[in-house]
């Protein structure tokens, strides 16, 4: 009974260890300047959104003269988001790094966007005023 105690407690601390994840080193994601506009946009359903600075410009069929209000911005290890509260419901943006296609034109854009708007969640692609999409 003690032998495989004796080999399963070493390997038990041995998962504790530290992993090949994210290091507490890792600086936050910088490829997107402050001063950049980036627009994020989407299809099935159509929207976009426009960001400069703090400032956010929502707009889709359902609200053609769109929606303007603010926005908090943080950079993570991996890309950089946005939250605020729109008409009462929370919006979140997260723009990511990759090759995105939007499907509908043949359009490549550098950065992937994920939109959480209440209880939905938007899938779309962005660029910025500095970096654009190719055609």
């Amino acid at each position: 009974m003690r032998f495989p105690l004796m080999i399963a407690i070493p390997l038990c601390l041995s998962a504790c260890g530290q992993t090949d994840g994210i290091s507490r080193d890792t600086e936050p994601f910088g490829a997107i300047g402050e001063n950049e506009t980036i627009t994020a946009v989407g299809t099935e359903p159509f929207w976009s959104i426009e960001i400069t600075r703090d400032q956010a410009f929502f707009s889709s069929p359902e609200q053609m003269d769109g929606i303007a209000f603010e926005v908090s911005r943080f950079a993570g290890n991996n890309g950089l988001g946005f939250s605020g509260e729109m008409q009462g419901e929370k919006l979140n943006l997260t723009i990511t790094p990759g090759q995105c296609s939007d499907g509908m034109s043949d359009r490549t854009f550098p950065y992937t966007a994920t939109l959480l708007l209440g209880d939905d969640t938007l899938e779309g692609c962005a660029h910025t005023d500095i970096q654009a999409f190719e055609e």
